[in-house]
């Protein structure tokens, strides 16, 4: 069974083609970072236009890296929610083409379900598990009890982690976008110079205005010389470990909560050394096991969107040509 997935949710183009639901035959994604770098977000309708100039090329790229023709496609999984909808449609609508052209089943995924199921790709997760999805435009805590069966246990009330982690990297003048590069300075910071606020909000929920806010205020009040790297580095490294304690702390109380022995954390913010640390030595104390994708499926991919697309291609189901973009769940 060969599954083409296509991901054009945010800013990055991806087609990817997968065999089996196991082997993957090809991966490719076009980064827009430079594009956006620019004006320090994304600009939706800049992403729509890049994702049309880039779809066809890496599909034939693709179909060339696999040794395959699209005739040998028999089902294309697309996200189709949740995301920006104007980077959206070109992906969905590319696959609407496809899969009318050549009479090819289409699927439409939800970007959430295939970051939870990106570990796969490289091992599988005992059902029940909890699973953390954490990146630039979520911030969303699952509990995860089959294939596609996810119940919403919480999510960000206001900016997603990743969010505030640019909004930050603006405040200290990094650059943008700010998770790698806070990830990257805070290492020769200390994350206990200043005590920025942990959010603790209600239930699973979770909140990241509150501290994006405090270091701007910090800033504002104390003064502090930003050209000094040194200073900036524990800046950077207290928002850092505040934000890490707010994620760690609540899908680990979810864990022991709903009695699960295993923790999924996915998307962008994943990538981050101190967010797995922390995750890995927590989880380690109170006996749950905690599974990171690889940094390249925990960033969005088409290759966790062509996983889903196969495991409900082989439960029978079918998407029609009349499928909707959303930009929420």
């Amino acid at each position: 069974m060969l599954v083409m997935g296509i991901e054009s949710s945010c800013d990055d183009t991806g087609v990817a083609v997968l065999k089996d639901g196991k082997e993957p035959l090809a991966n490719l994604l076009s980064s827009q970072v430079k594009i956006h770098s620019i004006f320090g977000g994304v600009v939706p309708e800049l992403a729509a236009r890049k994702h049309l100039d880039n779809i066809l090329p890496l599909t034939h790229k693709a179909l060339s890296e696999a040794g395959i023709s699209l005739s040998d496609i028999d089902c294309i999984g697309v996200t189709n929610r949740p995301g920006l909808v104007p980077s959206l449609l070109v992906g969905l609508t590319f696959a609407k083409g496809l899969s009318f052209g050549k009479d090819i089943p289409l699927i439409g995924v939800n970007h959430l379900e295939a970051h939870a199921f990106a570990v796969f790709l490289e091992r599988e997760v005992e059902f029940p598990f909890v699973c953390l999805v954490v990146s630039g435009g979520h911030t969303n805590l699952f509990l995860v009890e089959d294939y596609g069966v996810m119940k919403l246990l919480g999510k960000t009330l206001d900016d997603a982690a990743g969010e505030a982690f640019d909004k930050v990297a603006k405040l200290l003048g990094l650059g943008y976008p700010g998770g790698p590069v806070i990830d990257a300075i805070s290492k020769k910071g200390d994350p206990s110079r200043i005590r920025f606020p942990v959010s603790r909000v209600d239930g699973y929920n979770f909140s990241f205005s509150g501290v994006k806010t405090a270091v701007m205020m910090y800033l504002k009040r104390e003064n502090p010389d930003l050209s000094d790297e040194a200073v900036k580095a524990d800046i950077a490294a207290s928002f850092q470990e505040a934000v890490v304690k707010a994620l760690v702390e609540k899908t680990l109380k979810a864990a022991s909560d709903y009695g699960v022995k295993s923790v999924v954390v996915s998307g962008g913010v994943a990538c981050n050394s101190r967010l797995r640390e922390a995750f890995c030595r927590c989880s380690g104390e109170l006996g749950i096991s905690c599974h990171f994708p690889s940094p390249g499926l925990c960033t969005d991919n088409a290759l966790m969107v062509a996983y889903v697309a196969s495991y409900r291609f082989e439960r029978g189901e079918r998407d029609a040509l009349d499928l909707d973009a959303f930009s929420r769940i």
